[in-house]
């Protein structure tokens, strides 16, 4: 069994395979991921309130030793919060009325507030 050490992969290719010498190898990579939030009209900054619409099934918490559990029905959808600060991948810090947990994008949105 021959290893092979690569340096250096190219960012993007042109097509689905990547030549090293003279083997083929598949290429599957990623490069980019993008969330569509309507075009960009629901913008999330620290202070915007949200609405849960759908319940996570794990809670993490955003203190500075998180804690990892189960929700067993803490968060649930049509709860209210604001968001305190945003995290890597898409997670943000929300300020609920049971504390403060990480939450991933996907299971909350904006709330339209009427003035």
């Amino acid at each position: 069994m021959a290893l092979v050490s690569f340096t250096s992969i190219p960012k993007c290719q042109s097509s689905s395979r990547f030549s090293y010498g003279s083997t083929q190898l598949p290429l599957n990579l990623i490069t980019k991921c993008e969330l569509n939030t309507n075009g960009g009209s629901q913008k999330l900054e620290i202070g915007s309130p949200i609405i849960v619409i759908e319940s996570p099934k794990l809670l993490k918490t955003a203190a500075s030793v998180p804690c990892l559990r189960p929700n067993v029905g803490l968060v649930k959808p049509g709860d209210v919060g604001r968001i305190v600060s945003r995290k890597p991948m898409d997670v943000w810090a929300v300020r609920l009325s049971i504390g403060t947990y990480l939450i991933d994008r996907k299971y909350f949105k904006p709330l339209e507030l009427e003035e």
